[in-house]
């Protein structure tokens, strides 16, 4: 049996840039644009997009898009303000799409 070495990566679906660590998911039960999505709590090796305001299913959220540091494919967004007091813990937080990451050293 191999032996795993080294941190469980998520990377781009696309380039195979690695975005973030396995043991930085908050919660896997959150919704992104285009189906599933985790919320982590760091990223790496990525872009931020300019903030907006944007209404979610949890209410009003300023967010930033997030892309690949590499090839620019969008990831997912990074919440940067949350306006509903019980949401106030994803500021900060990382949300990306379950069909847009792979997961890479497993």
């Amino acid at each position: 049996m191999d032996e795993f070495v080294g941190p469980r990566l998520y990377c781009c679906c696309k380039c195979r840039n690695q975005v973030s660590l396995h043991d930085d998911i908050i919660c896997k039960a959150f919704q992104g644009r285009n189906g599933r999505a985790f919320l982590f709590s760091h990223a790496m090796n990525i872009v931020l997009g300019a903030k907006e305001d944007r209404h979610l299913t949890t209410g009003l959220h300023t967010v930033a898009d997030i892309y690949c540091g590499d090839c620019r494919e969008m990831l997912g967004w990074k919440y940067e303000r949350a306006y509903v007091a019980s949401q106030k813990y994803k500021e900060g937080k990382f949300i990306l799409e379950k069909s847009k990451i792979v997961k890479g050293s497993w």
